[in-house]
């Protein structure tokens, strides 16, 4: 596998950018190589600088439900980048949006559109503790929030990799008021709100954990969040930057049966464009101004360009929702098929499945926690990635994501996978 104009783009790079990448997880530093550069992608592949082929599991952390480049979403956005790409001032798209996001989740009645799931879930906290009068919040170890401040406390994916569990930069006056409980631990909630819940605003959590592999969240624990965050007048914040519009058309919302107070999205609500949007009920979405006293601002929030992206991504899912079940059927077979290559070769290994997100774990299960993802080998992984990456086949450079799929994937895209998969396993595991 060639790699040498990446190579050379990469050395150029890092004279400029920290580490050469402006997301740390691209650095590919944890699996112990230097990054590619991507030229272009459609459908489910990507190509990079030297004219190598990957299929592609990352789908930009997500959003493209519908692959690459896909000429539907597309269709009409030269139209929009001539009559411009931003005005500051507001558009009816951005209202068609709001709408459409409204409609699809029952929970949401009003919604406010920002620009990246970290300034959703930042502003959706701020809201919270004004309309609560409280200070403190409650998150969960492994769960990943966005970089804001107060949410780098025992945080995912970044932070596990480089085995960071708090950045510096944070003052200690800052996350003095985070709470962090275990996931999947209804008792260590319990436990904590009868300590502090008097005083907590909001509890905050990936209802699928995404960012330490993909962990689910238990109904039992979910409802029991419910209960007491209604029992002690806090907040319930659903982050669903990467469930929203992907575990199903309604999110984890509408899988669990499960109403919380505020909703964050990503990215996905613009069909991959920098964008996020935070909403919940309107007695609560009523506190942030112009109507309420909470200031938040954004001079490209619900910019035209995300907004008609997205309102295409999002109406293409709503008037197929086939593609839901299609997609859980390619997680299906992958998951099948490596869970029988773990048998063949008899590696201890767990595959996590929720929807059409998946995670091939290197530990014994089952994994339902951050304790229980810590167990993984990571070494194994980085070789696996390695001869992932050789056979054309691009994960996450990190044991600690998800693989995300899309109806652009093929059947014979996932049994490549398996089969590439197997070769890759048995040279990690040293069969």
């Amino acid at each position: 596998m060639n790699t040498r104009k990446s190579e050379n783009i990469y050395q150029e790079a890092v004279k400029y950018i920290p580490g050469g990448v402006n997301s740390p997880v691209r650095a590919f530093k944890s699996v112990g190589l230097n990054p590619i550069f991507v030229d272009k992608a459609k459908g489910s592949k990507i190509y990079d600088v030297d004219g190598n082929e990957y299929i592609d599991y990352i789908c930009s952390w997500g959003p493209l439900m519908l692959g690459h480049s896909n000429e539907d979403v597309l269709s009409g956005v030269e139209e929009i980048i001539r009559k411009g790409t931003s005005y500051g001032v507001p558009t009816e798209i951005e209202v068609k949006m709001a709408k459409l996001i409204v409609d699809a989740y029952p929970a949401v009645e009003m919604v406010r559109m920002v620009n990246s799931g970290t300034e959703a879930t930042m502003s959706a906290l701020r809201v919270a503790r004004a309309y609560t009068k409280r200070n403190k919040i409650l998150k969960f170890e492994g769960c990943y929030h966005g970089h804001s401040d107060s949410l780098l406390v025992k945080s995912g994916s970044g932070t596990i990799t480089y085995g960071v569990p708090t950045s510096p930069g944070v003052p200690k006056d800052v996350v003095k008021d985070t709470l962090v409980c275990r996931y999947n631990d209804l008792e260590s909630v319990q436990k904590i709100f009868k300590e502090h819940g008097n005083d907590i605003a909001a509890v905050i959590v990936e209802p699928v954990a995404g960012n330490m592999g993909v962990v689910a969240g238990k109904k039992e624990f979910l409802e029991g969040l419910r209960t007491i965050t209604k029992e002690y007048g806090s907040v319930l914040i659903f982050d669903e930057v990467i469930t929203g519009f992907r575990l199903a058309f309604g999110g984890a919302q509408e899988v669990y049966g499960i109403e919380p107070d505020m909703t964050c999205f990503g990215k996905i609500i613009g069909a991959g464009l920098p964008v996020g949007a935070y909403g919940g009920k309107r007695e609560i979405m009523e506190m942030v101004s112009p109507v309420g006293p909470v200031y938040q601002a954004g001079t490209l929030s619900g910019n035209p360009l995300a907004m008609y992206m997205g309102y295409k991504n999002i109406s293409i899912l709503k008037e197929n929702k086939n593609i839901y079940k299609e997609l859980e059927q390619k997680a299906i077979k992958l998951e099948n098929g490596f869970k029988e290559n773990l048998e063949k070769l008899n590696v201890k290994g767990t595959v996590n499945r929720a929807g059409s997100l998946v995670c091939l774990f290197f530990a014994e299960g089952p994994i339902e926690n951050y304790e229980d993802v810590m167990k993984c080998d990571v070494e194994k992984f980085n070789i696996y990635f390695k001869e992932l990456l050789k056979r054309g086949i691009l994960l996450a450079p990190t044991q600690f994501e998800a693989m995300f799929l899309s109806n652009a994937h093929t059947d014979e895209d996932i049994e490549y996978t398996i089969k590439a998969s197997y070769e890759a396993m048995e040279i990690a595991f040293d069969k």
